[in-house]
């Protein structure tokens, strides 16, 4: 090749070094980094609404803070964002040499190192297998790489499914922030040790189900290996599973097998109360995530949120989780995202959830551990100690006894699916609800509809049983026309001129129009040709039906009358 062709190659690498060395530099790079790491953290100044709700489609946001976002990129995400030309900055890797590994699980279990996944694992089944009679194991599902997303439930008959509340804690849904994971072995740990060393441990052990997941992405944690070395945000497929979750407006319908174990789990379960453990901030987070409105229940998010912050602002270190409103913060208000599955169990679910940042660092070094959980243990207590207040109750059917699944909706306040439903098997309810008198509607299919006055105070539970009339149906029960009743309107007395079938011991019941039982007798006895007389002059008056059902046979009349008494 002679002299001059070489100075003019020269040049032109020159020339196109400097129409484009910034962008060809950090494109590389990005590549570069997804290679050997599986995923790469950018920043970009903060755009307009619009932008940012097209990049929150697009790619995984993890932060907004100073005018900036902070987005994680992965194999599946890097080639879109390289494709828009945004001015951007990488941002170095948090440094893994502070993730130090356990030796053994028994130095593990000292809560300072890192398990192995397969000490991880061992640690679980010792929780299960040293306390039979507090914990049991159970899995959640298996990820890409084969890995057990695992579950332990704490309560004093973990083998039985009882009529108490149901909680849970799930952590590292982004396998590359890996405080909680910690946190929540430790939790465990020190529920189950202190179960009889500690009333307030007793307290809730006895009345709730205490369910925690410390691990939610361990492919994400652990990749393909034993140990802890280059976590990433994403599963073995690329997908931030906290952006993976059913979305009203944004729905990505490839569902990871992570998100549908997940989901699963939830809906068999129906956790009142739950907490969803992140880092790479230091804030607790609230619904909405996706939407710039306020929840029905937000005085109630906002001030369990603001319990917990103040409980560790107590407890930690000057200026820990002061990030946002002092360590508190709504979603929607710092950034929004689709896909969450703090606003998914919210919306769909009916259960309520938050989302908690831990630490600014994402990998924190196995140095603060112990400093980690001497910040948050108390708040970890107090959060799910929430699940015991507010309304508890039951519903049934006032007939039979057995469970109603009903929906319980407070009109004027709820919304935006902030209603909740009765467990369809117990019939039992939990209305986490901020202080104050509501009025629930109690609402049900062949049911009469009935509401409920109750007052709540802080810190505390209103119970209430709340018995549903079913509405006869034409179709199993005989014709009402044979049942004759006088006079109509009544002032002080009824009578009631049965048929044949009715002759015997039977139950009289008056329920007046709300659906509220005001008389309710049984084995009344009654005699062919006989009128029976009931007395109402004490009731309140109004539209009432009188229910006739027969001791024996079972076999049900009803008629409608009114009391009208004179003034």
């Amino acid at each position: 090749m002679n002299k001059r062709l070489i100075v003019i190659l020269i040049l032109l690498q020159v020339l196109s070094l400097e129409i484009f060395p910034q962008n060809l530099d950090n494109d590389n790079r990005l590549r570069a980094f997804i290679h050997q790491y599986g995923q790469v953290a950018v920043t970009v100044p903060q755009p307009g609404s619009w932008d940012l709700s097209v990049l929150s489609g697009k790619v995984s946001i993890s932060s907004v803070k100073d005018k900036k976002l902070e987005i994680v990129l992965s194999t599946l995400t890097v080639e879109w964002f390289i494709s828009q030309k945004y001015n951007y900055t990488i941002l170095e890797n948090d440094d893994a040499k502070g993730i130090v590994t356990a030796s053994d699980t028994k130095q593990a279990m000292e809560w300072a190192k890192y398990p192995t996944y397969a000490q991880y694992d061992s640690i679980m089944q010792s929780f299960a297998s040293l306390y039979p009679a507090l914990c049991h194991l159970d899995t959640i599902g298996t990820t890409n790489y084969g890995k057990l997303v695992l579950a332990l439930k704490i309560s004093d008959n973990p083998l039985i499914d009882e009529e108490e509340p149901e909680t849970f804690y799930s952590s590292s849904i982004h396998g590359d922030e890996t405080g909680g994971f910690i946190l929540m072995l430790r939790l465990a740990d020190y529920l189950l040790k202190n179960y009889s060393l500690n009333s307030r441990i007793k307290n809730l052990i006895d009345n709730l189900e205490i369910w925690i997941n410390p691990l939610a992405n361990p492919d994400g944690t652990y990749r393909t290996g034993n140990i802890i070395s280059s976590p990433t945000r994403y599963n073995a497929n690329g997908y931030d599973l906290n952006r993976n979750f059913p979305d009203p407006d944004n729905d990505d319908p490839v569902k990871q097998k992570e998100t549908i174990d997940m989901i699963k789990f939830m809906r068999e379960h129906n956790f009142v109360l739950s907490a969803n453990f992140h880092g790479g901030e230091e804030v607790v987070n609230y619904p909405w995530d996706r939407w710039p409105v306020l929840h029905p229940d937000n005085d109630w998010f906002y001030n369990i949120s603001r319990k917990y912050a103040d409980t560790v602002h107590l407890h930690s270190p000057t200026g820990y989780m002061t990030f946002r409103v002092n360590g508190v913060t709504n979603g929607w208000q710092w950034y929004f995202i689709y896909g969450g599955r703090q606003d998914f169990v919210t919306l769909e679910l009916q259960g309520r959830e938050v989302t908690i940042e831990l630490s600014n660092t994402k990998l924190v070094p196995a140095a603060s551990l112990n400093t980690l959980w001497e910040s948050n243990w108390r708040s970890l207590l107090g959060y799910i100690e929430n699940a015991l207040y507010g309304i508890h109750g039951k519903v049934t059917d006032f007939i039979t006894g057995e469970a109603v699944p009903a929906k319980i909706f407070i009109e004027g306040h709820d919304a935006d699916s902030s209603h909740i439903y009765s467990d369809t098997v117990s019939g039992e309810f939990v209305r986490l609800i901020a202080p104050g008198a509501w009025t629930l509607k109690f609402t049900a299919d062949g049911y009469m509809t009935k509401t409920v006055d109750v007052t709540v105070e802080n810190e505390k539970m209103s119970w209430i049983d709340v018995q549903m009339v079913p509405i006869i149906n034409p179709i199993d029960t005989v014709s009402v026309s044979d049942l004759l009743i006088y006079p109509n309107p009544a002032n002080e007395y009824i009578h009631l001129v049965l048929p044949d079938r009715q002759i015997g011991s039977v139950g009289v019941r008056i329920i007046n129009s709300v659906g509220i039982i005001i008389m309710d007798k049984n084995d009344v006895q009654t005699i062919e040709d006989f009128p029976v007389e009931v007395n109402v002059q004490d009731m309140p008056a109004g539209m009432c039906t009188i229910i006739i059902t027969n001791s024996a046979t079972k076999v049900t009349d009803k008629t409608p009358f009114i009391i009208m008494h004179r003034k």
